[in-house]
């Protein structure tokens, strides 16, 4: 087992009723800011792998465990698929860099800044510039609940059209962070997507399900008159693939597989 905890033996009394074992427990804030920083550098290595990356464009934060008006996030300038906890940045909310050796991306401040100052609950932050999000996005449509994951963000995710440029300036961020709301998902119209959760595994897994079922939304319009879910059945599968223990346990698959295949992303 590769980090900075064993997995536990012993399980969550959990929503859903499934064996999740329960959250890692730390001796030390030492501790839980580096288990924070390794998946936050798995997660980094993950969006690279599935192609994700968009030049400079993409960034994922998470709260500092000591700090809560710091936040750590990717280097600007550095690739998806290079980047190593070494390379991480913990930047304050007047967009100092306060830990590390590269500069932030004025995009990653304005944006994820805001939002972590007006929402306690969002421990993490991800957004990237995904084929399957622009795309959708595109069409000024927002998922349908046309299977269980995509339910997940039933009546959870609102679209943002009112785009300005290049989002650096903290106007802009202020104005994704109010049309955000306390949703888990936006989408930016000609833009991309931010997923937002209260731990950093959450938000990674709602940014990988948000993509997917983009792309199958797209598929399924494409190829004719899809049936969604009505709001009962839509209410139903988004207790289920919409709950917090299911989606922080669905990204430890993700990083035993990433640590395993690219286990340099852990050098310090």
């Amino acid at each position: 087992m590769t980090g900075t905890e064993a997995r536990p033996s012993f399980l969550a009394n959990t929503h859903t009723g499934l064996p999740i074992p329960q959250d890692a427990v730390f001796d030390t804030v030492g501790e839980e800011r580096r288990h924070r920083k390794q998946r936050l550098a798995a997660a980094l290595r993950l969006f690279g792998k599935f192609g994700f990356g968009e030049g400079i464009s993409g960034h994922i934060s998470v709260r500092d465990p000591e700090f809560a008006n710091e936040f750590w996030v990717n280097p600007f300038g550095v690739s998806f698929n290079r980047v190593k906890v070494r390379d991480l940045i913990r930047v304050n909310h007047e967009g100092q860099v306060v830990e590390g050796g590269y500069s932030v991306n004025p995009s990653a401040f304005v944006i994820h800044s805001k939002i972590h100052q007006a929402r306690a609950d969002a421990g993490a932050i991800a957004h990237a510039h995904t084929v399957h999000s622009r795309a959708l996005g595109a069409t000024g449509r927002l998922l349908v609940p046309l299977d269980q994951e995509s339910s997940a963000f039933y009546e959870d995710q609102v679209l943002y059209t009112d785009y300005k440029g290049t989002s650096v300036t903290l106007e802009v961020g202020q104005e994704i962070t109010e049309s955000l709301g306390s949703r888990r998902a936006l989408l930016l119209q000609h833009h991309g997507l931010i997923t937002v959760g209260g731990s950093l595994e959450e938000a990674v897994h709602w940014f990988f399900t948000y993509d997917s079922a983009a792309q199958v939304q797209l598929l399924a319009f494409a190829a004719g008159e899809p049936i969604p879910f009505n709001h009962q059945q839509a209410l139903a599968a988004k207790d289920g693939f919409g709950d917090a223990q299911l989606a922080q346990f669905s990204f430890q698959l993700l990083w035993d597989d990433i640590t395993h295949e690219q286990p340099d992303l852990l050098e310090e």
